[in-house]
């Protein structure tokens, strides 16, 4: 497979899923290049903005094995991961395996679920694998977890811990749609095609789970001079330094912008990566490493708009 093979696929994959998902863009390429990354996502917003819907399209149209979780205050980390149940016949324990293993596994409302229940994705997440009883059992690859979040002041939810939010490659913001957008999210109704009926909107396989690990393999080999990492350890060691900042990045965040960056250029056909391919992921990568001064918040700064400060005050280097 070629970087021009890549760059096809994605634009594919895009105008697929854009059949069924109106709009959100930004968070439709996110969900792709994380994919092709090997990196977990984490969506958050209000419910009812078709983040599951997003998630079933992606599946079918790369043939992966999806599915879904709905996180709630009962639910148990052997609820996800699995569990093993004694076989009387045979007098042996046989490993029941959770939803975990699959392609990709969609945690709906993961912050609904206490601290316990949310840790069972650390191993999983970072690792690929899960570990019970004392045996490790690989998760298949290609392997991606996207997780969503309602908004944390909702009531009923539990603050995710650091170590998994580190874990997260990204972290992607959905809102509203535009009232076009709404119309034609409308139309698809109107026009008798439910979204929750997939097969009105004749999606095609587009890849195979294959496919994306040659993908992967491919990004891999794009080139990232020295430069382009010394911009990155810029950018992180500003985070870390800046005034409203309390908790900046760890170096994971950086890993994930070498390996994110090294894909955005695949799928945008180059096999080299420029600072404008850190530039929009900076904020993917960034939101969710950053804690502000609780005085930063209380006057309206977000981290988006700290992480914009960053990047204007840290010089690109020149092609």
């Amino acid at each position: 497979m070629e970087i021009k093979d890549v760059q096809l696929l994605f634009d594919s994959l895009l105008n697929q899923i854009g059949k069924v998902v109106v709009g959100q863009q930004e968070l439709v390429e996110g969900v792709i290049v994380a994919l092709f990354s090997e990196g977990s996502v984490l969506i958050e917003g209000p419910p009812g903005l078709g983040k599951t819907l997003l998630v079933n399209v992606l599946a079918r149209s790369v043939s992966c094995d999806f599915r879904r979780v709905q996180f709630t205050p009962d639910l148990m980390p052997s609820d996800v991961t699995g569990h093993s149940i004694y076989d009387m016949k045979e007098q042996i324990f046989q490993f029941n395996p959770g939803p975990v293993f699959t392609n990709i596994l969609l945690a709906d409302e993961v912050n609904r679920s206490p601290p316990k229940t949310q840790a069972a994705l650390l191993e999983v997440m970072q690792e690929h694998q899960v570990t019970i009883d004392g045996k490790t059992r690989k998760l298949p690859p290609p392997f991606l977890v996207i997780a969503t979040q309602n908004p944390i002041e909702h009531e009923g939810t539990y603050p995710l811990p650091e170590a998994q939010v580190d874990r997260f490659m990204f972290k992607l913001l959905v809102d509203f749609p535009p009232p076009a957008d709404e119309m034609d999210i409308l139309g698809h109704y109107a026009a008798g095609r439910d979204p929750r009926n997939l097969s009105g909107f004749d999606l095609q396989p587009l890849l195979v789970p294959e496919q994306i690990l040659e993908i992967q393999q491919v990004a891999s080999r794009v080139i990232i001079e020295p430069k382009i990492l010394d911009y990155i350890v810029s950018l992180l060691t500003a985070c870390r330094s800046w005034g409203t900042v309390t908790i900046g990045p760890s170096p994971r965040a950086g890993v994930s912008m070498v390996l994110a960056a090294r894909t955005l250029a695949a799928c945008r056909g180059r096999d080299f990566v420029v600072p404008d391919d850190i530039k929009e992921l900076g904020p993917w990568i960034l939101r969710h490493r950053l804690r502000l001064r609780p005085e930063t918040e209380l006057e309206g700064i977000t981290a988006d708009d700290t992480i914009r400060a960053i990047m204007d005050s840290v010089e690109a280097p020149r092609k």
